[in-house]
């Protein structure tokens, strides 16, 4: 007698091995490998997770827009299941860039928060995050949501190269390119890459769980017909 499994593919164990591999390693090498500091000690080390989530940030927001921009070409709703599970993951990666900057602000200018340009301009994109995920919530049909919330995406896009640019076009006190050590970057590189991988990681699993409610969903609908 044959019996299913339910053990995932054996891509999808190859991806969670790999982006939990590189996760650890680039930990390790933050605590074990990488240089103390010496004007800031131990607390530059908030700069290796402080880069890695801002990039992560603007990534998820250029991945919403374009799965947005996708829908509206295509009208095809499992774009719009992308474009959701980045804006989840990326509005967790901004948020964490505010509060990883705000912890490293305290320690290099001693106080938790500046209207720096580039602060700002990440606020403001966090925002822009926080009002399109309450958008959403707030619309029960399917298309409506997925035209609304691909129009948020793209029009808010125009922020994402403000906050790259922010420190070179205004004077603030954030530092555009830090100077650092070869093993500091290094680790920096990374704990970016790191990252990025859990990223696309907790990406895939999201989408997939958005794919699976949408299927419950269509079928509780035929079942009340």
């Amino acid at each position: 007698m044959k019996t299913t499994s339910n053990k995932p593919p054996k891509l999808e164990t190859l991806l969670t091995v790999l982006a939990t591999g590189l996760l650890a390693v680039a930990i390790l090498a933050v605590f074990l490998y990488a240089p103390t500091e010496q004007t800031m000690h131990h607390a530059q080390r908030i700069l290796y997770a402080h880069v890695a989530v801002a990039w992560l940030g603007l990534l998820g927001f250029v991945v919403m827009a374009a799965s947005g921009l996708l829908y509206l070409l295509r009208r095809d709703l499992s774009c719009d299941q992308w474009s959701q599970a980045a804006a989840e993951l990326g509005w967790l990666c901004c948020g964490l860039t505010l509060v990883t900057g705000s912890l490293w602000a305290r320690a290099a200018w001693l106080t938790w928060w500046t209207w720096d340009p580039r602060l700002t301009s990440s606020f403001v994109l966090w925002l822009i995050y926080s009002g399109y995920l309450v958008a959403r919530a707030n619309v029960e049909d399917p298309e409506r949501r997925a035209r609304i919330s691909a129009v948020l995406a793209i029009c808010g896009l125009l922020d994402v190269p403000l906050v790259v640019l922010a420190a070179h076009w205004f004077r603030g006190m954030h530092p555009g390119v830090p100077d650092m050590e070869p093993p500091m970057r290094t680790v920096l590189l990374l704990s970016v890459i790191g990252l990025s991988a859990f990223f696309v990681l907790l990406f895939h699993r999201r989408r997939g769980q958005l794919r699976l409610e949408s299927r419950i969903a269509a079928l509780e609908q035929r079942l009340n017909v």
